[in-house]
């Protein structure tokens, strides 16, 4: 059995859905310190003009080693009204703005406090749209009796060691800087790394900027399209 394991992500890029779509669990690991502006709270979409610009959601204050899992949405601030407000300006140039906006008012309707619950719900919404099958679970809600950790490469492995029939891990390719591949082999896990090949696609300006939010290639390609973008890549 293929296992994923990322931080709950907001509106992450395609490469993230690769990993959804390729493995047979994907695990939301909410169970270390949470670290200030990474992308669990924010994404990056296209800004009106040129450039890029942050869509965000607000948090709660809290202190240095909070762990994700205790992460709280600021909710007396309209940030869902702010973040289609920042998405407007895609209506004068992006074929697919109506569905996009669509799915993404059906992702962020869900009341809750909890940016990894509301992460969640966005990633099963959006892979419902794309046509993604998918079992996402979340790390601190199952209970698993993993060995204590030496190394931060060692929190998926002792994860995948207690999940049954468990064989191959799946990271991203970032991973190869941090992550020792023999200590996986000893336990008989198969650890690949997958590097997703990006394609420029249209997005009605001169300046192609890459690796932005899934919103942004759900505005300018069918879902035939993005099913293809999503099944590009190379294992490492």
């Amino acid at each position: 059995m293929r296992l994923g394991i990322m931080q709950p992500y907001f509106l992450p890029y395609i490469g993230y859905f690769s990993l959804i779509k390729n493995t047979d669990c994907f695990i939301l690991f909410d169970s270390v310190q949470f670290i200030r502006h990474g992308w669990i709270e924010r994404n990056r979409v296209l800004k009106p003009g040129r450039g890029w610009q942050y869509i965000s959601v607000p948090l709660m204050k809290h202190t240095q080693k909070t762990k994700i899992t205790e992460i709280m949405i600021k909710n007396d601030i309209d940030w869902k009204d702010t973040i289609f407000r920042q998405l407007e300006h895609y209506k004068k140039k992006s074929p697919f703005y109506k569905e996009t906006i669509e799915v993404l008012s059906a992702a962020l309707n869900l009341e809750t406090e909890s940016i990894v619950k509301l992460n969640k719900h966005i990633l099963e919404t959006i892979c419902n749209y794309i046509g993604i099958k998918f079992d996402i679970k979340i790390f601190s809600k199952m209970n698993l009796p993993i060995d204590d950790v030496k190394a931060p490469d060692e929190w998926a492995l002792n994860i995948c060691k207690v999940i049954e029939n468990a064989n191959e891990y799946w990271n991203p390719e970032g991973g190869l800087e941090f992550c020792d591949r023999t200590k996986y082999g000893k336990e008989g896990i198969d650890f690949k790394f997958l590097k997703m090949n990006i394609q420029k696609y249209s997005q009605r300006r001169e300046e192609f900027i890459e690796r932005l939010s899934i919103i942004d290639i759900m505005m300018f390609n069918r879902i035939d399209d993005i099913q293809k973008m999503i099944d590009d890549f190379v294992l490492l």
